[in-house]
């Protein structure tokens, strides 16, 4: 299984989109609020690139888009 951790803020809608589709499968990752740590959105502005959220960390590369971390977690929960 792969290492994968969740950067989000907890108003974003696209952020709540994907806690929803996990929530609804009982997937459980590490969940980061870039919104609450300056280190967390440190981390994702140097390793990611960018501050765009959410973005999920698969063995430490960076995806973004809703949709594309949902179709993911899909196939790999699923």
């Amino acid at each position: 299984m792969p290492t994968l951790e969740l950067y989000v803020r907890r108003w974003c809608p696209f952020c709540m989109k994907v806690r929803r589709f996990m929530e609804g499968r009982g997937i459980e990752i590490a969940l980061h609020d870039i919104g609450e740590s300056a280190d967390d959105r440190a981390f994702l502005l140097e390793k990611g690139g960018k501050g765009q959220v959410p973005c999920l960390f698969i063995d430490g590369e960076p995806l973004y888009e809703s949709d594309d971390i949902i179709a993911y977690l899909d196939k790999t929960f699923g």
